[in-house]
């Protein structure tokens, strides 16, 4: 596992160069998929340096950028890669400076190791099921440095709120389904803060217990949230599938997720799924 984690961190962290330099450049090269979402030389850039790493462990990989072997074959991977190279490409145009490299192992449908990396503000998010999940803003050569410096790093959760009861929603995808279950929460809870982000950040915020939920009530893929979930669950945190109430799994035969919620320490697995009950289609 440690040997895995450290190559999905330099993965990252290399492909997150090169997402800086295409950044700063303002050359993005910008086309659109099938789907009508955005590509850019960055997302192609970041792909190809973290499938270089992934090879080298011999594990399938399944990335948003690269070919997408049928279920038939797939079904029969015990562990696998989910990567998505740049996720918040939307955010990346607008030069929000909200968007993360996301890569996740996952053995028999479970997320058990993950990395989210912030290029922007050089924070590195990692995990795993045996050590937890940790924080760390990387040193300001990280872009000129050929290693990375893991000096102490932040145990995840750093702290739990204690003020307002705080929402994190999508700053791109904010859906009126979300609007009205926040509505929920503001009945249960009483005043609410309101945090709007981009990418899997959103996820991280719960990790660090810096936000308390987390509701999505629209689509994503398999490779927006794989990573997000193993730094959430590795920090002790729970992330639900909206229809089912379990634990989000993968490497499905439908790869478009179901809506989900990520929660923090301060909501019960009781008080969710009452929550989730109240809410009206």
């Amino acid at each position: 596992m440690k040997e895995l984690l450290k190559c999905a961190i330099l993965a990252a962290v290399e492909a997150g160069k090169a997402i800086v330099k295409i950044y700063e450049s303002e050359n993005f090269q910008t086309e659109f998929k099938d789907d009508s979402s955005p590509l850019t030389r960055a997302d192609k850039a970041a792909h190809n340096i973290i499938e270089k790493y992934l090879l080298k462990t011999d594990i399938p990989i399944l990335s948003e950028e690269g070919n997408h072997e049928g279920y038939e074959i797939r079904k029969h991977w015990e562990r696998l890669w989910i990567v998505d190279p740049l996720d918040g490409t939307k955010e990346f145009i607008k030069r929000t400076g909200e968007f993360t490299v996301n890569i996740a192992l996952i053995e028999d449908g479970y997320p058990i190791a993950g990395v989210v990396f912030v290029p922007v503000t050089q924070t590195l998010y990692y995990g795993d099921v045996d050590n937890g999940s940790f924080k760390i803003v990387l040193n300001s050569t990280w872009r000129q440095d050929c290693a990375v410096d893991i000096v102490k790093p932040k145990k995840l959760p750093i702290s739990i709120q204690e003020q307002n009861f705080k929402v994190v929603a999508s700053v791109s995808h904010l859906s009126k389904e979300t609007e009205n279950f926040v509505d929920i929460l503001k009945e249960k809870y009483g005043a609410i803060d309101f945090l709007s982000i981009g990418s899997s950040l959103k996820i991280c915020k719960i990790a660090e217990g810096s936000a308390d939920i987390y509701p999505r009530l629209g689509p994503t893929m398999e490779w927006d949230t794989a990573a997000g979930q193993a730094i959430a669950e590795c920090a002790g945190m729970r992330f639900i599938n909206w229809y089912t109430k379990q634990r989000f799994n993968y490497n499905r035969a439908e790869l478009l997720n179901n809506w989900f919620v990520v929660v923090g320490e301060k909501v019960k697995q009781r008080e969710l799924i009452d929550l989730i009950e109240q809410f009206k289609y």
